[in-house]
C-alpha cells in the first residue's frame, strides 16, 4: 500500500523536484518505508511506499526491462502471480517479485484492457515514454483513491487531496454544488470534489493524457467494468451456498498473501465475523482481531465481537471510544482533504491506530450489505411498494398517526424508524430512497442557506445525481432490491465506505482489504436470485431476513446469536455527546460570531438547529455533524477563509 504522485509539463519545461517531493512526502502516513522517484524533465511519478509484498526488491516507481515505460502503484493486485505465469510466456522477464511489476509489463502485453485482467485494489500512474503516455487506473469498485487537476500547464494527480495541494499552482476554490452535494449525502461523488477544477477519477475508470506536442494534449476518461445483475444464475439454495463459500474462501485466502503480520477488523456483525472465521480455518496460528465499542450499549457491538473471538481462540484486542476521541478531527479532516459526514470515521480510524502496532494488513467486512441487502431501507422500500398499494384513507390516516410521534425520539428507536417510513413511504420510489439517505433533504437546504449561496448555486439540486442513478437502474429492468443494490455500489459504498476505510487506515499506515469487494464474489452475489439475498416474509413465516444467504452459509461458522439479530451498523453515539460532554464545543462552533461556515447558513436557522437538539424537540445528530465537520474543515484545510 502506497502514496503516489504523478505530474506531467505540457509544454516541456523541467519539472523541479522539490515540489514534486514535497508532495509526495506529504503523504508519508501512506507509506512511511520507503521513498522513489522518477524523474524524466517535464515528468515526474513520485511514490511512497508501505512494504507489504517483496519488502527487498519491489521499491518504486519501477520500469520494464529498456526503462520506456515506468509506473507508480497503490494496491494489491491478488492475481499478480497468475499474471506474472501468463506474461512469463509472452516474453517478458521479471526482476522482482513484486505484484507491481505485473502492471509495466500487463500493459504492454494488453494496453488499456490490463486493468481487466487484475484481480484486487489499486490506483496507479503509468508513463509511456514512447507514446508520451500518462495512463492512470482506479479498481472496479473504488477501494483506492485518486485524484487529479491541471494547474498552470501541467498536470498533478496524487491519492489524497493534501498532496495536490502542495502545489501552489491549485487554488483553493470552493464549487457550491459541490457543497451542497455533501449537505444532501454526507460525501462528495466523482467526479466532483470540494474544489472547482480538482477531480475524483471515478472507480472502474481509466484516464488517458496523451501529449499532442505544442502544449497541447488530448484527454479522456472510460470506464471498463460495470457489475451486472441479470440474468440470474439458477442454482438451488444448498448449490448457492456452496458456491458462495467457494468464491468467498478464494478471495480471503488471496487476501492473507503478504510478507508481513496480517488480523483483522472485528465489528461482531455478520460479515466481519464470516471473514475472521475463514481466516481461522486457513491460518497457521490464532488470528489477530481488534474491535472497537462504547460506553453507551446501544451503539456497541463488543459482546458479539468476543463470542467470535473465543469460538477461534483469536488474539482478541479490544477498545472503548469516549466523546474524548474528537480531539483527532482535525487530523482526520486534513487527511481527507474535503468535507466528509460519517461520523464512523472517528472510531474506524481509532481501530486502526489500535491494530496498528501488532499487524501491518487487516481484512474486513466491507461490501456484506451492498452484496447481500443488509440496510433496513432495503426492506423498508419493499415494503413501501406494498404500503403504496393500500387504499388512500389509509394511507392518509397513517401519515396522520406518523405527525404524533414525537420527532425527538433517539436513534434507533422503533417509533422514530416507523415515523421516517411513513413520512416518505408515499413518494415515488426514487424520491423516496432520496430522502431516506439524505442528511439533509432539500427543502431544509432552502431554509439554512443564504440568499447569497442560493445565487451561486443557480439552482442546482443534488438530488438530481442520485436520483439519474435510480432511473438508469431502474429503466434497465432490476428487480427494486437489485436496484437499490446497484445504487449504492455507485454512491453510497465507493464515496463514503471506502472513503472511510482507506483513510481511517492509511493514516495509521495500515493496509486494509475486503474479500466481500472481491469482484468476483460481487458478480457471483449480483446473480443471485433476489430471494436468496432477502427472505420476504410468507403466510407461514411472516419476517424479514437480510442477507439470507450469507447467514444460512455462516451458520456452520459463526455463534447463532451474532446472526438472526437487527442489524446495529457502526454507529456513534454522537448526538448524546454534543448534548452532553461536546455541547459547548457544538455551541461555540456553530453558534459564536466566529463560525467561518456562516456565509453559507442564516444563523438564525442554525441556532434552531441545535437548539431543537440540544432540547430534545428533535434529533439533528446528522446535519449537525455534518455542519461541524464543515466547519473544522474550513478551520484546518482552507485556514478559516470561505472562498
Amino acid at each position: 500500500m502506497c502514496g503516489i504522485v504523478g505530474v506531467i509539463d505540457f509544454s516541456g519545461r523541467p519539472l523541479e523536484p522539490a515540489w514534486v517531493e514535497g508532495m509526495t512526502r506529504s503523504l508519508v502516513h501512506r507509506g512511511p518505508d520507503d521513498e522513489g522517484y522518477y524523474f524524466n524533465g517535464f515528468v515526474a511519478l513520485g511514490q511512497r511506499r508501505l512494504a507489504i509484498i517483496d519488502l527487498v526488491t519491489g521499491r518504486q516507481p519501477l520500469s520494464n526491462e529498456d526503462g520506456s515505460v515506468w509506473v507508480t502503484f497503490n494496491g494489491e493486485i491478488y492475481n499478480f502471480q497468475e499474471l506474472r505465469v501468463r506474461l512469463t510466456s509472452l516474453g517478458h522477464s521479471f526482476k522482482t517479485q513484486s505484484d507491481t511489476e505485473v502492471i509495466v509489463h500487463g500493459y504492454e502485453a494488453w494496453g488499456f484492457d490490463c486493468v481487466r485482467q487484475f484481480r484486487g485494489m489499486f490506483a496507479f500512474a503509468l508513463w509511456d515514454e514512447g507514446n508520451r503516455l500518462l495512463f492512470l487506473a482506479r479498481d472496479r469498485v473504488g477501494k483506492k483513491p485518486l485524484y487529479y487537476t491541471l494547474a498552470d500547464g501541467r498536470f498533478l494527480a496524487a491519492s489524497e487531496l493534501q498532496a495536490l495541494l502542495q502545489y501552489p499552482g491549485v487554488r483553493r476554490e470552493i464549487d457550491a454544488t459541490a457543497l451542497d452535494d455533501y449537505l444532501t449525502y454526507g460525501y462528495i461523488p466523482a467526479p466532483k470534489t470540494i474544489f472547482r477544477d480538482v477531480y475524483k477519477l471515478p472507480p472502474a475508470h481509466w484516464l488517458a493524457l496523451r501529449l499532442l506536442g505544442d502544449g497541447s494534449y488530448r484527454l479522456s476518461v472510460e470506464r471498463y467494468w460495470e457489475l451486472t445483475y441479470e440474468p440470474k444464475l439458477v442454482l438451488t439454495e444448498e448449490e448457492a451456498i456452496e458456491g458462495l463459500e467457494e468464491v468467498l474462501t478464494e478471495a480471503v485466502r488471496l487476501r492473507m498473501v503478504a510478507d508481513v503480520p496480517l488480523g483483522a477488523l472485528l465489528s461482531g456483525g455478520v460479515d466481519s465475523s464470516t471473514v475472521v472465521a475463514l481466516m481461522a480455518r486457513m491460518a497457521d496460528r490464532p488470528v489477530q482481531t481488534f474491535s472497537i465499542g462504547f460506553d453507551e450499549q446501544d451503539f456497541s457491538e463488543l459482546a458479539y465481537a468476543r463470542a467470535v473471538a473465543e469460538r477461534y481462540g483469536t488474539d482478541h484486542h479490544e477498545m472503548i471510544v469516549r466523546p474524548d476521541a474528537l480531539e483527532v478531527l482535525p487530523k482526520l479532516v486534513r487527511h481527507y482533504g474535503e468535507p466528509y459526514a460519517d461520523s464512523s470515521a472517528v472510531p474506524t480510524y481509532y481501530v486502526a491506530r489500535m491494530a496498528r502496532p501488532f499487524v501491518t494488513v487487516v481484512l474486513n467486512g466491507d461490501g456484506g450489505d451492498e452484496c447481500f441487502a443488509g440496510y433496513d431501507r432495503y426492506a423498508g422500500t419493499l415494503i413501501a411498494e406494498q404500503y403504496r398499494q393500500l387504499p388512500g384513507w389509509l394511507q392518509k390516516a397513517s401519515r396522520t398517526f406518523a405527525r404524533t410521534i414525537p420527532p425527538g425520539l433517539p436513534q434507533g428507536h422503533r417509533l422514530r424508524r416507523i415515523r421516517r417510513f411513513l413520512e416518505a413511504a408515499a413518494l415515488p420510489s426514487g424520491l423516496r430512497y432520496v430522502r431516506w439517505v439524505s442528511t439533509l433533504p432539500a427543502e431544509r437546504r432552502q431554509e439554512i442557506y443564504t440568499d447569497e449561496f442560493c445565487r451561486e448555486l443557480n439552482g442546482y439540486r443534488a438530488e438530481t445525481w442520485l436520483l439519474g442513478l435510480w432511473t438508469t437502474f431502474e429503466q434497465a429492468g432490476l428487480h427494486p432490491l437489485d436496484l437499490q443494490l446497484a445504487v449504492d455500489v455507485h454512491s453510497y459504498l465507493p464515496y463514503d465506505l471506502l472513503v472511510k476505510m482507506d483513510i481511517a487506515t492509511m493514516a495509521n499506515s495500515l493496509e486494509a482489504r475486503s474479500p466481500f469487494l472481491d469482484h468476483r464474489v460481487m458478480e457471483f452475489c449480483a446473480r443471485l436470485p433476489v430471494h436468496y439475498k432477502m427472505k420476504m416474509p410468507t403466510l407461514r413465516k411472516r419476517v424479514w431476513i437480510s442477507k439470507y444467504l450469507l447467514k444460512r452459509m455462516a451458520e456452520r461458522l459463526v455463534p447463532a446469536g451474532n446472526l438472526y439479530r437487527r442489524k446495529m451498523g457502526f454507529g456513534v453515539p454522537v448526538g448524546e455527546w454534543l448534548r452532553g460532554p461536546l455541547r459547548s464545543w457544538l455551541q461555540d462552533a456553530l453558534l459564536s460570531s466566529r463560525p467561518h461556515i456562516r456565509r453559507y447558513f442564516r444563523p438564525q436557522v442554525l441556532r434552531t438547529l441545535v437548539e431543537e437538539h440540544l432540547d430534545r424537540r428533535q434529533d439533528h445528530t446528522y446535519p449537525l455533524w455534518a455542519l461541524l465537520w464543515l466547519e473544522v474543515w474550513h478551520q484546518e484545510v482552507m485556514g478559516g477563509a470561505a472562498e
